[in-house]
């Protein structure tokens, strides 16, 4: 298995149990579980972009190390054709690392349901057709 297959499983995974939990708060919105929710996204897009990442790498088309570098360079590739709401969700994420904040948590979870599940996933489907192409 590839670094780029690897970090591919790991991001879905992540993709995954943020379902569960969106899920989850749904049926019963309470505190715990919208901080669930939340640090769940927080993983999916640290995987997210990390994947990426491994994915210009796997192409040879340089190293990135910055989450902004890599989602403006895949953004300039047409990898990806929301890089504006990759790094809006960019700082989301660096907002509830940083600092906890009930209405801030709840604007980022109907964010997260709104539209960044979405992007997340349409990451996922993109990275993932991209390795189904290269066997």
């Amino acid at each position: 298995m590839t670094k780029l297959e690897n970090k591919f499983v790991a991001f879905d995974t992540a993709l995954k149990r943020l379902k569960e939990a969106i899920d989850l708060y749904q049926k019963q919105e309470n505190p715990v579980l919208l901080d669930g929710t939340i640090q769940r996204f927080e993983f999916c897009v640290e995987l997210g972009w990390k994947t990426l990442k491994e994915y210009l790498e796997y192409e040879k088309m340089g190293e990135f190390n910055s989450p902004r570098a890599t989602i403006k360079e895949c953004f300039s590739i047409g990898f990806i054709q929301n890089a504006e709401e990759w790094l809006d969700m960019l700082d989301d994420r660096n907002l509830t690392s940083h600092t906890y904040d009930e209405v801030i948590a709840k604007e980022i979870y109907r964010n997260i349901i709104i539209k960044y599940y979405d992007i997340l996933m349409n990451t996922r489907n993109k990275i993932k057709s991209e390795i189904e192409n290269e066997k």
